[in-house]
Order: structure tokens, then C-alpha cells, then sequence
């Protein structure tokens, strides 16, 4: 199965990093939140990858073009017919990615659509650029195919943000100062997509979270693989500090390669 990645937006509520460079570029631990991400997936196997290039995507396209001579000891003869020697391999060598141009302000579904002509007949694996999670992605891939579901979506509990209060009248009763985690679910991307989602994708302007997705939970073709486990976006500057401050006090849970 392939991975498309959404890789293009523009990361206004990180201004601090994507002034310079797309937000999936961001690093977490001196790599970006993109290979983090692609890590989680070649963990489970899953190593050929799409990735909707859009804003700032020529700083995506450098990192995997010097990828190999970034990471390895190298000799350079010079001359007239210069040659380069690695010294040393690296774990991503088995890796294919795909540098998919969609367009600086296509959104989520229209890069979808554009992404979905490089896929096969087979089932496809969608996330964003920005999150983080030690879900079983295998166990979600298997659920999916027992559902027959056109759309299975990992739901997360996000870790609070706000003090919970719990009410009797207007009398609080209790209070919790950014509990663990939120009573609600929500999609924290990792979704598997049953190659026909591509029928319900319009071009460009169409947003994959709004009738898309919508029409598809309505039509109830649509399952929850529920994970209670780590998840985080990198919505803010103050997110990017606590994952890379995880990542390098060696207790960041979604490290399971």
C-alpha cells in the first residue's frame, strides 16, 4: 500500500518555523516532523510514499535529493570527471517517495484527487504532515478491511488544552487543570481510504473534511479505529517545543522503529 502525506499547507499558526519552510519540514530532534512521520509507516512496512508538495515544496524536494549525501560519509574525486564514493548506508534506502507538485492553494481533497492518480487498485494511506502518534498502524490497516468500510479514520482523544471544569448549576464542583486527555474523539488523520474516495473528491476547492468526508459518514460507509494511545499535532510553536523536548529527553512515545 502506498502513503500519501499532505505536505502543502501553509502553517499560519506556526509562523515562527514556516516563514522559512513548509510546516512537515519543521524539526523535532534535528529531523523534520515528515520523517518522523514516514518512520512510523516504514515501521509497519509501509515504505512508498506520495507526498502533496505544495508551499515552500522545493525545501522538501532538496532534503530527499541530498537525502544520501546528508547522511553518509563521502569522498569526492575531483577533475574532469569527478566521482563521488559513499562510505555508509542508512535505514531508508528501501524507501520510494513521490514529489507531488498539487499546488500552492489546492486543498486537502484536491490534492487528494491529484495524489490518487499515482495509486493502483489498491487500498491507499492518507495522513497530514503534522502529527504524531504510536498507533498501530498495521492493526488499523486490518480493522479497515474487516469494517469493508470506504473510509476507517484513526479517532484520538487529544491531550487537553484548558482547565475541565464540571458544573452542578453554575457551581463548579471540580476542577482539572489541562486533564490528560479530552472526553471527546476526534480524527487524528492516519485514515485508510478505499481507492473509490476518489469519486467523492469535486477538483482543487474541495476540502476532503467538509462534504467529502461528510457525505461518506452520512451514507455510513465511514469507521473509527480507535486509538487510546499517544497522539499530537504541531499546531503551534509551543507543540513543536514539547515534542522535540520528547523527542530529545528520549521519552517520545511514538518512537517504536
Amino acid at each position: 500500500m502506498k502513503v500519501i502525506i499532505l505536505c502543502g499547507g501553509l502553517g499560519t499558526r506556526l509562523r515562527e518555523e514556516t516563514e522559512y519552510r513548509p510546516k512537515p519540514m519543521v524539526p523535532i530532534g534535528g529531523q523534520p516532523i515528515l520523517w518522523h512521520i514516514m518512520k512510523s509507516y516504514a515501521k509497519h512496512g509501509f515504505k512508498d510514499f506520495v507526498l502533496c508538495l505544495g508551499y515552500k515544496g522545493e525545501v522538501i524536494k532538496d532534503y530527499f535529493r541530498n537525502y544520501l549525501w546528508n547522511r553518509s560519509d563521502v569522498t569526492l574525486k575531483l577533475g574532469r570527471n569527478p566521482q563521488i564514493t559513499y562510505h555508509n548506508s542508512h535505514e531508508e534506502e528501501d524507501w520510494t517517495v513521490t514529489l507531488l507538485e498539487t499546488g500552492q492553494n489546492t486543498q486537502t481533497g484536491g490534492r487528494l484527487q491529484r495524489a490518487m492518480q499515482h495509486i493502483g487498485p489498491e487500498d491507499v494511506l492518507f495522513t497530514y504532515g503534522d502529527g504524531l502518534t504510536d498507533s498501530d498502524i498495521s492493526a488499523s490497516v486490518k480493522f479497515h478491511q474487516q469494517q469493508k468500510a470506504l473510509v476507517t479514520l484513526t479517532a484520538v482523544q487529544p491531550a487537553g488544552r484548558f482547565g475541565e471544569l464540571s458544573l452542578e448549576g453554575d457551581l463548579v464542583n471540580s476542577f482539572q487543570e489541562k486533564p490528560l486527555q479530552e472526553t471527546g474523539f476526534i480524527n487524528g488523520g492516519y485514515m485508510v481510504l478505499d481507492k473509490s474516495v476518489v469519486e467523492y473528491l469535486t477538483g482543487d476547492a474541495c476540502s476532503f473534511e467538509q462534504e467529502p468526508l461528510q457525505t461518506i459518514a452520512k451514507a455510513n460507509k465511514m469507521s473509527a479505529y480507535i486509538h487510546q494511545g499517544f497522539w499530537q499535532c504541531m499546531d503551534t510553536y509551543r507543540e513543536q517545543q514539547m515534542l522535540d523536548k520528547m523527542w530529545n529527553e528520549g521519552t517520545a512515545p511514538w518512537r517504536t522503529w
